[in-house]
């Protein structure tokens, strides 16, 4: 067995199950008894109080559509309140993980009710003008500014407020997940995020109802390095926000990162269902990638089928401009054309890989997927002429990316397309290429991390390297390649059995 199996099999015994979990650890009734537990203090009228509170509980969650409906309540009630302004702009801006950039239009929106909060300030207290003037950061002139610097403008906005406001619990939450969203891809180190769950933590263990704190955590360990530290917050955050879906949905990022796929079935299929009852179909699609993805790793290809089958209907209500839940429209895109790519190609049914065909949208990173699972499929089966083409596609979707100001995307679609041209170059019998390129593409995936929209790659370079090793005949030098991906990747099903020395298509 291997270290990360070993590793998964101990977490599986330390998880109780989220039904007793549940029943075990139910948390006092209350306003926001099915979102958690959170106090925000304001300047507003009094009556207003509960209202507010439930909006950030909503918020802390990435219930944007709701959290957006709750602070409008709050100003029909006390149309002075500044705060409910703020509110709306940060729910605006959505989920702080994901890497895209916000459409034009999220960004006017945004932008509108930080100026309607700019305008109320003279009614508000320096401690809530100082979460205005941090939340204007994300909108600062972003017909000029990068995204990027934004959002690290956004997260030195907020270190100045809780270095201004020392007693603020809840300033210090969100910065800590600003901290998170703001940390580099390539930062190895991790400094981000360790000091992002040093904040976290100790305010979690004095309000362990409050569901920003135990959401937080996970997104902040949600890397192979980390995982082990946000046990407790996936075995917790389903039960303090039981009507979130994205509560339901988050502790499989935590069981992803560290193989039991049991657990993120069973999570992704109830996150599922919330999200189809509200209205949240960004949400569910995002679930139901997740699940497909865990599906396949246990082989269960009946169930994994379904899913796959359920996709034409789910894509006829999906709506892409929605605000609805944590998963933005671009998180449902990318699920609709990752779902088929994974069922291809976690199955090496390269035939049917071929045969995927690209949608057009406004987000081409996940057009990529569908290509560069294409070109394999056609490098496989000989169709050299349709690989070839795939690849242009994957070359020109890359520089689309960098010209229109989306590295982190532009690096993973410049990974598969080294990939794509690997596997093309040892169809046409350049080996030696191959694998210079297969290689390039392992240790540049190696130096990022993944997107929170995926669960993983659709077919990890450093395992796709042990495949064309195993297929020159080099079984040594891929079984270490195989080993290597399990360790960013626990119990992958295909590296696991390459490791118990099958074939690559047995």
């Amino acid at each position: 067995m291997t270290r990360a199996s070993v590793v998964a099999a101990a977490m599986f015994l330390a998880f109780p199950t989220f039904a007793a979990y549940a029943q075990e650890h139910a948390h006092p009734k209350g306003a926001t008894d099915e979102f958690g537990t959170v106090h925000f203090a304001t300047s507003c009228n009094p009556k207003v109080t509960a209202r507010f509170d439930r909006a950030v509980a909503l918020l802390h969650s990435f219930e944007f559509r709701e959290s957006i409906r709750a602070f409008n309540d709050v100003l029909a009630a006390d149309s002075t309140c500044a705060m409910a302004h703020w509110g709306i702009a940060l729910s605006r801006w959505t989920n702080p993980m994901a890497a895209g950039n916000r459409s034009v239009t999220q960004l006017q929106q945004g932008k509108q009710s930080v100026d309607a909060a700019t305008r109320l300030g003279g009614r508000a207290t320096e401690r809530e003008r100082g979460y205005i003037r941090a939340v204007s950061q994300l909108y600062d002139d972003f017909e000029r500014k990068d995204q990027h610097t934004r959002v690290v403008a956004y997260e030195h906005a907020m270190n100045d407020l809780v270095m201004r406001q020392p007693a603020d619990t809840e300033a210090a939450i969100f910065y800590a997940i600003s901290l998170a969203a703001s940390a580099s891809p390539t930062d190895k180190t991790y400094a981000n995020q360790l000091k992002a769950g040093s904040i976290l933590e100790p305010l979690w263990a004095k309000q362990p109802n409050h569901p920003g704190l135990a959401h937080y955590i996970i997104h902040t360990y949600d890397s192979p390095e980390l995982a082990d530290k946000a046990r407790a917050a996936a075995q917790r955050y389903a039960s303090i926000a039981p009507s979130a879906a994205h509560a339901l949905h988050m502790p499989s990022h935590t069981f992803t990162r560290v193989g039991m796929w049991e657990q993120s079935v069973e999570t992704n299929n109830r996150s599922k269902e919330v999200a189809l009852t509200g209205g949240s179909i960004a949400e569910a699609l995002h679930a139901s990638d997740y699940a497909m993805y865990a599906y396949l790793q246990m082989g269960k290809e009946s169930e994994a089928k379904a899913i796959l089958d359920g996709l034409p209907a789910l894509a006829a209500r999906f709506d892409p401009n929605a605000v609805t839940g944590a998963a933005p429209g671009s998180a449902g895109v990318f699920a609709l054309a990752a779902i088929p790519a994974r069922w291809a190609l976690e199955r090496s049914a390269w035939a049917e890989a071929a045969a995927l065909e690209p949608h057009a949208s406004a987000f081409p990173y996940t057009e990529a997927m569908t290509y560069f699972a294409r070109a394999l499929g056609a490098a496989h089966t000989g169709d050299l002429a349709k690989a070839k083409s795939a690849c242009d596609s994957l070359a020109s979707i890359q520089q689309r990316l960098v010209a229109t100001g989306e590295p982190y995307w532009a690096e993973q679609v410049a990974i598969q397309h080294l990939g794509a041209q690997a596997w093309l170059d040892l169809a046409e019998k350049r080996e030696a290429e191959a694998l210079t390129r297969m290689r390039e593409a392992a240790t540049r995936e190696d130096a990022t991390e993944k997107s929170a929209v995926t669960p993983g790659p659709l077919a990890p370079a450093r395992e796709l390297l042990g495949d064309m090793l195993m297929d020159l005949n080099r079984s040594a030098e891929a079984t270490a390649e195989y080993r290597a991906t399990l360790q960013k990747e626990p119990n992958r099903r295909h590296s696991l059995r390459r490791v118990g020395g099958a074939r690559p298509n047995d």
